[in-house]
């Protein structure tokens, strides 16, 4: 089983433009990403997936593998699947966030755990939730998975409801899990999910793997204990460096 990381990158951020080029003490949001992706023991290549020369220059500076792509895709899969089209001979691709700076290894390496059973389609991890700050906010999606650790649906409201009892008791009634943004997909599926339509679902909760349940691929999870910590605005900076 070869498997392929891949991190997309793109300047045009609307909320915070060139954030993969933010210096972080000294490097680049992205070389940090990309550095991090190195120091795992499952894949056996990463790349940048970028649609500006900027982002491909900066790569250059430190050595690192990247890929031009097209500039048109409207999500990370979308980048990835142009990407493994052109790197055919791995069976595995790894989507990691390009603006999680400090991303544990480990994690990279339960994900791809997943693909060691049998039949895994798509991936990605969960974390349980224990304060009610999280389980109410609603930038954070939440996921409810069956008793074979499958994803069932993801939503940015609080799921489940908790029939007849008060919210501050849901944490006692009932384990809650939230969503950490990280994919794996065997390419196959990569290919088969990047030519389907957005969804009603998918559209509604602006939630891109609402699109592969909706239209009947499984996602397997796996629980990880390792936070993450996304910069996606400039306060987000600040917090860390400060």
């Amino acid at each position: 089983m070869k498997v392929l990381g891949i991190i997309p990158a793109r300047y045009a951020s609307t909320r915070f433009p060139g954030k993969p080029l933010i210096d972080i003490q000294g490097k680049s949001m992205i070389q940090r990403v990309y550095e991090q992706a190195l120091k795992t023991d499952t894949l056996h290549k990463v790349v940048i997936a970028t649609d500006d020369n900027r982002i491909a220059e900066a790569a250059r500076d430190f050595d690192g593998e990247f890929v031009m792509t097209g500039s048109t895709h409207q999500s990370g899969t979308d980048r990835c699947a142009e990407v493994s089209k052109q790197l055919s001979e791995f069976d595995i691709v790894i989507n990691i966030q390009g603006d999680e700076p400090f991303i544990n290894p480990k994690q990279i390496d339960l994900l791809v755990s997943c693909f060691n059973q049998p039949n895994v389609q798509l991936a990605t991890l969960i974390k349980e939730i224990n304060t009610e700050e999280e389980l109410f906010n609603n930038n954070i999606p939440k996921v409810v998975i069956n008793s074979k650790q499958e994803a069932i649906y993801f939503s940015r409201h609080t799921i489940p409801y908790i029939r007849n009892a008060d919210k501050e008791q849901w944490l006692i009634k009932h384990q809650f899990y939230k969503h950490i943004g990280i994919y794996g997909y065997t390419t196959e599926v990569l290919h088969e999910i990047t030519k389907l339509q957005p969804s009603s679902l998918e559209i509604a909760e602006s939630l891109e793997q609402l699109r592969w349940i909706e239209n009947g691929y499984t996602i397997q999870t796996r629980v990880t204990n390792l936070e993450t910590i996304a910069i996606d605005t400039p306060e987000d900076l600040n917090k860390i460096i400060s």
